[in-house]
């Protein structure tokens, strides 16, 4: 075969390629007359190698990790590679079922740096190292074409928007996905600033970072704090009132009343999407200094975003209040054992106080009233024992009426004094408990000191109820 003239008819349409993939894909076309190879050129965009030009086999890898495969291996490396049997490389990919031999070169631009990488695999015998020549050269001509062409394709907004996408599902945490949703709106929409204005029970606020990456939305940031709660409501209800709105790249017009702060920040160019439920959800704001008109495919992208944001936004707060549920007992609100075991686990000896309250004489509530009159007594109960304890200390609700409180003290009889408390607090709700007490000791097991809590709760019992007991150490 005359590899010039390959060369030669191959790059000749690479002037008038009027894009890096059309050049890639003349490319591979022309090169494909040639030879019975699987050929496919690949492209860095976005962190990964993408297929944008192929042919010759079933199918192909869509994207490829910088580093994964052979291709990868070369993008990585910037050095040609020949694998005379594909079988004996770890990293071949699988793309045809019979291919024996690889032949994968860089792509490069102008000072060097690969670009993406020109693959060609056979399955049947072939001088790979004429083809190897001829692969380098025809790699240099397409790589010197993309370059001058402004490099790989960039990423389309519907790609930037299901990249986006997906790192808004994986957000673990509200801040990150608020954080994440509104670089987002950035990025897709090519404006310069974005905000997420929330409804919450406290009234309306600015979700998501507070160090804002320009001037316009520190500006914007300030304005909407100054002009306050009432302020952000009035957007809110509007988006959600009348839909998605956009300014129209017009000079002279004044906005509506409810988007002045936002105009006195220097906002000139504005999208309003409603994200959410108006009484749950609010507003996602995308503005930008300069006099520009959105077309309608941005203010589309705007709120899918919002959608997908809000989406990930609920299942998040549905999840904590899962969490919160799972570990609090549902009648008083109490967390109960599973933190509980947590907690004493922590136990700082000599510091740590187990108290263990046990209502006296509540089955006769339960036998003589009934056991949702036992139900409202508990949770009255756990509502003037919480409110006995000081900042920090924490009550649990381990059984039908057995709670246990986790004091840190500085001494044993400052926990007695809070046990003291707790059970007056029981008389002005009409009840009396009886209260054991125990400070977690060096070198114990904090279950023991548990036991120890009980035994002294035993002891009041024991006594005649209504009463506080400090176990020995």
């Amino acid at each position: 075969m005359d590899h010039n003239r390959v060369i030669r008819d191959v790059t000749v349409r690479l002037p008038m390629a009027s894009t890096a993939v059309e050049a890639c894909q003349w490319t591979v076309a022309a090169l494909a007359r040639y030879t019975p190879a699987a050929i496919a050129v690949l492209l860095h965009v976005q962190g990964r190698l993408r297929c944008v030009a192929a042919t010759g086999s079933w199918q192909v890898f869509s994207t490829v990790a910088p580093g994964s495969g052979i291709a990868g291996r070369v993008y990585a490396t910037g050095h040609a590679v020949t694998v005379a049997d594909v079988a004996a490389d770890p990293a071949y990919l699988p793309v045809r079922p019979d291919v024996t031999a690889e032949i994968c070169v860089p792509l490069c631009d102008s000072t060097g740096r690969p670009v993406g990488v020109l693959d060609l695999q056979w399955s049947a015998p072939e001088e790979l190292d004429r083809w190897r020549a001829t692969a380098e050269r025809l790699a240099g001509g397409l790589g010197a074409r993309i370059t001058a062409l402004g490099g790989p394709p960039a990423e389309s907004r519907s790609e930037k928007l299901l990249r986006h996408a997906a790192t808004l599902t994986a957000a673990p945490t509200q801040w990150e996905l608020l954080t994440e949703a509104i670089g987002a709106a950035r990025d897709v929409s090519g404006l310069a600033a974005a905000m997420l204005v929330l409804a919450g029970g406290d009234g309306p606020r600015l979700g998501g970072p507070t160090d804002a990456p320009g001037e316009l939305e520190s500006r914007v940031r300030a304005e909407l704090a100054e002009a306050g709660p009432e302020a952000l409501r009035r957007m809110i209800t509007r988006a959600h009132r009348y839909g998605s709105g956009y300014t129209l790249g017009e000079a002279g017009h004044r906005p509506t009343d409810e988007y002045e702060p936002i105009a006195r920040a220097g906002v000139r160019t504005l999208i309003a999407v409603p994200v959410g439920t108006p009484d749950a959800g609010g507003v996602l704001l995308v503005a930008d200094d300069r006099l520009l008109r959105p077309d309608p495919t941005t203010v589309n992208l705007m709120e899918l975003l919002a959608g997908q944001a809000w989406t990930c936004l609920d299942r998040l707060r549905t999840l904590a209040r899962l969490r919160e549920q799972a570990s609090s007992d549902p009648l008083t609100g109490l967390r109960h054992t599973g933190p509980f075991g947590q907690r004493i686990a922590a136990a700082t000896p000599g510091r740590t106080a187990l108290l263990a309250i046990d209502v006296d004489g509540f089955k006769d509530v339960n036998d003589t009233y009934g056991h949702q009159a036992g139900d409202r007594l508990l949770v009255g109960l756990a509502r003037a024992l919480e409110g006995a304890l000081r900042h920090g200390d924490e009550l649990y609700r381990i059984g039908g009426d057995e709670f246990v409180a986790v004091l840190e003290v500085s001494r044993p009889d400052e926990a007695v004094r809070i046990a003291e408390r707790l059970a007056e607090a029981a008389r002005g709700v009409g009840r009396t408990i009886s209260v054991g007490v125990a400070v977690a000791q060096p070198g114990e097991r904090p279950e023991l000191a548990m036991r120890r809590a009980d035994q002294a709760l035993y002891a009041v019992k024991r006594q005649g109820r209504d009463g506080v007991h400090l176990s020995a150490a």
